[in-house]
């Protein structure tokens, strides 16, 4: 950067920077099952999420004693009004939505009372001392093919599984489990992961008429700095 605000860490590394944004928590707390028999769930944020992009939830399942399940994730609001989530368990065999949870985005909001604040040259700002960033600390989307079954309805469904471990600290990003993907024919390909905490696997599930086996999705963990 030629002029600005730039400040490393004892790594070394840039951790604020006056023309760049970091993924900033706007909102954390706990989700919890509240519609649909214990199935669905509704959390709305402490305050809404300004950005016009939808916001990037992630969560940790708390219950590790059970396998975890996670499908249609959707945001609630508008642009510059983002104000809560959706999301629902895989299938009754899989424990109901309950665990913790962040919202993040790629700016900043008003929150501190006193302290810094930071805007780039467009009058983005781009921090608050009383807003905390997150960081990213894996993806992968080396999936590997496990089985293919049908559905009651006569629908193809795929299974995938990675080995992964999940410390306390870490939750997964659920927005892009929230999308359909492209299948063999017309209807989309639904998609669903469980966490298997006692195998130490993630499962993902493609639903579909036509249903392709290949599957590329990533999945993205963070954690929050204090």
């Amino acid at each position: 950067m030629d002029y600005g605000l730039q400040f490393k860490n004892t790594s070394d590394v840039v951790t604020i920077d006056s023309e760049f944004s970091r993924l900033m928590v706007i909102a954390s707390g706990r989700y919890a099952p509240t519609e649909e028999g214990g199935m669905g769930s509704t959390t709305y944020f402490a305050r809404a999420v300004t950005s016009q992009e939808p916001p990037l939830v992630f969560v940790r399942p708390g219950n590790s004693a059970l396998i975890a399940g996670l499908s249609s994730v959707r945001m609630i609001g508008t642009a510059g009004n983002w104000t809560g989530f959706y999301v629902r368990t895989y299938s009754s065999a899989t424990a109901q939505p309950n665990g913790r949870y962040f919202v993040g985005a790629f700016a900043a909001q008003a929150v501190a009372q006193y302290g810094m604040r930071l805007w780039d040259g467009t009058g983005k700002m781009l921090f608050d001392s009383g807003t905390p960033n997150a960081t990213f600390t894996r993806a992968f989307q080396n999936w590997t093919y496990v089985k293919s079954d049908q559905t009651d309805q006569g629908l193809y469904r795929n299974y995938y599984s990675v080995p992964f471990s999940f410390p306390q600290n870490e939750f997964m990003l659920i927005n892009n489990f929230g999308m359909t993907m492209v299948s063999g024919g017309t209807i989309p390909r639904q998609l669903y992961c469980t966490w298997d905490f006692s195998t130490g696997t993630l499962y993902a599930v493609t639903v579909a008429a036509n249903n392709p086996y290949a599957f590329f999705l990533p999945a993205v963990f963070a954690k929050m700095n204090a």
